[in-house]
């Protein structure tokens, strides 16, 4: 049966730390695996724009040996000119692998119905799968090691990344705070709740929702933030959704909150000022750029798993 990656729970803990590992193997000796996927074909469909996804993945497939497509639905959205099913028994005749890039995830989960090859959530709005890989892979580096820390996440509650790494800590063990907003706009949707509760259960990790950063940055190890500004956010919402989050701000008074050696992390694009100071991200304690590298190398592990090469 094939294989889709929509969200981090579709794969299993002991799945997730085999490509982290596979990633670290492929990062260290990439001459090893340039024809791993030779004579492949990985088509990518772009709704939302991109800058680290596209160049990573294309990168990679070429890296590997094989070749990437990039083919944009903006002007013609998935299932408006054609459906969704005709469209992915269509492009599962022509391609190894698939990855799309959408807002919505009723369309990602659509395509996976009918696609007969592994199709890799690229992004929509319930799950970001392949950047929290890359950042656990980022965190197993700087921190050597994937249990007994603590993660706080600050700002937008009601977000794939979000909700990613809610999954991931939840599968893993971990302690995480998401400081937020309170109210169903800026707070995790009851559906990933209740999700991270069942996952908790197997694993004894304790996954919060609170609305107070100071309480959220105690004892971690790991502070994270994303953009305020997600696609598609209206620009005349921008100003009043800053004054909603500015309190989740991560400063330098934040990060001497957490623990002295903690990480500050960024999925990327981030705006100084906003989300985070300019102190903090560009100061010693921020490891965004290494985030942003292993973005290339993660996503080999990816494709190399789904095309079943390790």
């Amino acid at each position: 049966m094939v294989r889709h990656l929509l969200k981090i729970s579709d794969l299993s803990k002991e799945e997730c730390e085999k490509i982290i590992y596979k990633a670290i193997e492929i990062k260290n000796n990439p001459e090893k695996f340039k024809a791993a996927l030779k004579g492949e074909t990985l088509l990518m469909l772009f709704e939302k724009p991109s800058l680290r996804t596209r160049i990573s993945f294309e990168t990679g497939m070429q890296q590997l040996g094989g070749h990437a497509i990039f083919y944009s639905i903006v002007d013609s959205p998935l299932g408006k000119k054609e459906n969704i099913h005709d469209t992915a028994k269509v492009v599962s005749l022509y391609v190894n692998l698939i990855a799309a890039r959408v807002y919505k995830r009723e369309d990602m989960q659509n395509f996976a119905k009918d696609s007969s090859v592994p199709l890799i959530n690229m992004l929509d709005d319930f799950a970001h799968p392949c950047q929290i890989l890359c950042d656990f892979l980022t965190i197993k580096e700087k921190k050597g090691r994937l249990d007994n820390l603590k993660m706080s996440f600050f700002g937008d509650g009601y977000n794939n990344v979000t909700y990613d790494l809610m999954r991931m800590c939840a599968m893993f063990g971990l302690r995480m705070d998401v400081a937020c907003p309170s109210g169903t706009d800026y707070s995790p949707e009851q559906e990933v709740l209740d999700e991270v509760a069942e996952l908790s259960k197997i694993s004894g990790a304790v996954v919060r929702v609170v609305h107070n950063a100071k309480e959220a940055a105690k004892d971690s190890d790991i502070i994270y933030t994303d953009s305020w500004m997600s696609y598609g956010i209206p620009k005349e919402q921008e100003e009043e959704r800053k004054s909603i989050f500015m309190p989740y701000q991560v400063t330098e008074d934040i990060m001497k909150l957490a623990k002295s050696g903690a990480i500050f992390m960024n999925c990327l694009p981030a705006m100084r000022g906003a989300e985070q100071t300019a102190e903090v991200i560009d100061g010693p304690q921020s490891i965004v750029f290494d985030q942003a590298r292993n973005r290339l190398h993660g996503q080999k592990a990816i494709m190399l798993f789904l095309r079943e090469k390790f």
